[in-house]
C-alpha cells in the first residue's frame, strides 16, 4: 500500500471518528419498513459503508432472490439521484428485465467484466473512492479481512454504499463464515408465495437475515420482494388476506 493511500485511510477512520464524538447524524438508507429498520442499529444502511449479501444456499433460487435484494438497495440509492450503479463480475449473467421489475433501470448501469476477484475488488474500491455514483456493487467468491477493510474505508471516503455479493464456492460451506470488516451481512433465501383466492403465484416471498451488523444483533424476518421501484414489503396479516377478496368483490359490486 502506498504512503498516500495510507494516509487517506487515516484521514477517512479519524472523520469517521470526529463524527462519532460530535454526535454527527450518519446518512443511511432505510428500509421504509419499521420491523425492519427499528432493528438496524443505524434505522436503515448505513451509505458509507460496506454491506456484504449472500444467498442461503447454493441453489439457482437463492442465489436469484440474493441478487434482486441487491438490486432493490441498488435502485433505492439511485431514484431520483442522476447516479448511476457500478455492477464488477468477473462473468455476466444478469438478466435486465430482471434488474428493471426490481427497480433497476438497466440504463443507468456500468458493467465491469473483470478477469478475476482480486479485479473486481479493485474496481469496486476505484468506484467508491470516485465519490460520484450512487452504489458500487460487486460479485466475488472471495474477499478477505484485508480487501473488506479496505472497500469499507473507500465507501467511508466517498459517501457512497458498497454491496459485496459473496457467491458460494462450495456446498456446505457459507461465504458468510469468513471474516470480514462489513457493516451488514445479509443471507436471503426463497420462501412460499402468498396463497391467491385464484389460480397463479402470488407476489415472490424472501426469508432475510442479517446474520450480522455492527452494533446490533442479528434477526431473521419474512418479507415479500421487491416491487418495480425496489421496495419489500411485510407480508399482509392472515386476517387481512382472508378479507382482501371480499373488499374486492364488494367494489366491484
Amino acid at each position: 500500500m502506498s504512503t498516500n493511500l495510507q494516509r487517506h485511510d487515516a484521514l477517512a477512520l479519524l472523520r469517521e471518528s470526529m463524527g462519532e464524538m460530535r454526535g454527527g447524524e450518519t446518512a443511511v438508507l432505510p428500509f421504509g419498513i419499521d420491523a425492519l429498520d427499528k432493528r438496524l442499529a443505524e434505522g436503515g444502511l448505513v451509505l458509507g459503508g460496506l454491506h456484504e449479501v449472500s444467498a442461503a444456499t447454493p441453489t439457482l433460487t437463492d442465489d436469484a432472490a440474493a441478487t434482486l435484494f441487491s438490486v432493490g438497495i441498488a435502485a433505492r440509492a439511485a431514484a431520483g439521484s442522476g447516479r448511476r450503479v457500478l455492477w464488477a463480475l468477473t462473468r455476466f449473467d444478469l438478466y435486465a428485465p430482471g434488474l428493471e421489475q426490481a427497480g433497476l433501470d438497466p440504463a443507468t448501469l456500468l458493467f465491469v467484466e473483470a478477469k478475476d476477484d482480486k479485479d473486481v475488488l479493485a474496481v469496486m474500491e476505484d468506484g467508491l473512492r470516485h465519490g460520484g455514483l450512487a452504489s458500487v456493487v460487486g460479485e466475488v467468491k472471495r474477499a478477505d479481512m484485508v480487501a473488506t477493510r479496505r472497500l469499507q474505508l473507500a465507501a467511508m471516503s466517498g459517501g457512497t454504499p458498497a454491496l459485496l455479493a459473496r457467491r458460494w464456492r462450495k456446498a456446505g460451506v457459507s461465504p458468510l463464515t469468513e471474516l470480514s470488516a462489513a457493516m451488514t451481512r445479509w443471507r436471503i433465501a426463497c420462501a412460499p408465495s402468498e396463497r391467491l383466492p385464484a389460480p397463479g403465484v402470488g407476489r415472490a416471498r424472501w426469508t432475510v437475515e442479517l446474520a450480522r451488523q455492527r452494533g446490533g444483533p442479528p434477526f431473521t424476518l419474512e418479507l415479500e420482494a421487491c416491487d418495480d421501484t425496489g421496495r419489500l414489503a411485510l407480508p399482509a396479516a392472515p386476517l387481512d388476506r382472508e378479507t382482501a377478496p371480499a373488499r374486492a368483490t364488494a367494489r366491484a359490486a
